[in-house]
């Protein structure tokens, strides 16, 4: 038998990695005990799948992991021989490799070289998939085809574009009835009723979580910081896997006590080092986080915001399905130019930003679709430059060092010349 694990003496690093691993062994249980496994998109409501004991597999966290680790053009190279465009999320090629290694290996009883050598965690087929468009609307043909290939149901959680702000009531009861139907599809799929006592303390739960998060984002406008926004990157991995578990509170509640220590201790993120603050907008590039980072700290810039962990603001009132509805609808991305543009300038203003810079992601049009726009507004309203670079969020052939690199040089220009004006 293992020993039992102390988390209290874990760092929040440490716990961060210890849930993530947690999280996939209690799937791979769920799967041997034929338990259901689901595969859900990031920003789907875990709240109605924790309470039905369905366990939850993140594709994008886990293709992430595969891009961070260097693993992802072994994924890339099957799905582009299959006959997948590299026009399309890497997200998605390198999940849709997976899943077809992952066949393989069921077929044969043989584990294929990719999947033998992936440096992504082990985690089991589904045996259903869900999918909220509120972050993508392209993700649904992904999980569509996970569907189809697989034979295994798929929940679609339809979230209308809000075209103005605030979400219209109309809006609000719509995503509730999606969320209804979702509830009564996993009453037969498990063959169980739906627990709305059990349903109110996971709401609980992940207001808790969504909580600490919040507070771990806010500790980037203290000046100096003892945030480093990279390190928001990482944990969001647990808002977005274990928000509605108690992992992610605890994880988050660590982290805050430590940020909190250190600046009481006068412990910056670079010392003394911090010499302008950024907005980052847009997905990390994972392949190449440890450059784009070093890139920055080598001048002093910090970044203290970004839109991309403020997705999962998800705050709601306990047993009120139509505000449940409304805040899995007000994301980031399923919003209007005028509401993305306020978001950004909101979470420059918060940082006490220099300077924006902005990933013009080719696997993620939406998030960048509408970057030049939202960063003249923001450029009006907060007075500071910006820049952009190419990039993509985990095929590392999109993403060019040298660019990125002048890019922040220009960028770390414009603002010492603007501080010296």
């Amino acid at each position: 038998m293992s020993e039992p694990v102390n988390i209290e003496n874990m760092s929040a690093k440490e716990m961060l990695g210890y849930f993530q691993n947690k999280l996939d062994e209690e799937a791979r249980e769920h799967k041997k005990e034929g338990k259901l496994v689901c595969w859900s998109s990031s920003v789907a409501p875990s709240e109605i799948f924790v309470t039905m004991d369905v366990a939850l597999c993140y594709p994008e966290t886990h293709a992430a992991g595969i891009g961070a680790r260097h693993g992802a053009l072994d994924m890339l190279e099957v799905t582009e021989q299959k006959g997948y465009s590299v026009d399309l999320c890497s997200y998605a090629r390198i999940n849709l490799a997976y899943m077809d290694l992952l066949k393989e290996k069921a077929i044969t009883g043989k584990t294929p070289a990719k999947l033998e050598k992936c440096p992504g965690a082990d985690i089991p087929l589904p045996d259903v998939v869900v999918a909220t468009n509120n972050i993508c609307n392209t993700l649904l043909k992904w999980y569509e085809n996970l569907s189809y290939e697989l034979n295994v149901p798929f929940i679609l959680i339809d979230a209308p574009y809000n075209h103005i702000m605030p979400v219209e009531p109309h809006n609000k009861k719509y995503m509730a009835e999606q969320i209804r139907h979702a509830i009564t599809v996993l009453e037969k799929l498990s063959g169980k009723p739906f627990d709305w006592e059990k349903f109110r303390e996971v709401q609980k739960q992940t207001q808790r979580s969504v909580k600490y998060w919040l507070k771990i984002a806010e500790m980037g406008s203290y000046k100096p910081s003892p945030l480093n926004g990279f390190d928001l990157l990482n944990f969001m991995a647990l808002i977005v896997c274990a928000r509605s578990r108690d992992y992610a509170e605890m994880t988050f509640k660590k982290f805050v006590e430590e940020l909190q220590q250190k600046e009481k201790e006068g412990k910056y993120a670079f010392g003394d080092n911090e010499q302008m603050r950024l907005v980052w907008e847009g997905i990390a590039v994972w392949p190449h986080v440890g450059h784009t980072f070093k890139s920055l700290k080598n001048r002093g810039m910090l970044m203290t915001g970004s839109t991309y962990p403020n997705v999962w603001q998800l705050a709601y009132e306990i047993d009120n399905l139509e505000s449940i509805g409304e805040s899995y609808s007000n994301v980031y991305t399923n919003t209007c130019v005028q509401n993305r543009a306020r978001v950004l300038g909101d979470v420059g203003e918060l940082g006490k930003c220099d300077g924006l810079i902005l990933h013009q992601n080719r696997s993620c049009k939406l998030m960048c679709f509408l970057n030049q726009s939202c960063a003249e507004i923001v450029h009006n309203r907060l007075d500071i430059p910006y820049v952009m670079f190419d990039g993509d969020q985990t095929d590392p052939r999109n993403f060019s060092p040298a660019q990125y690199d002048v890019r922040v040089q220009s960028l770390q220009e414009m603002v010492t010349d603007q501080k010296r004006q």
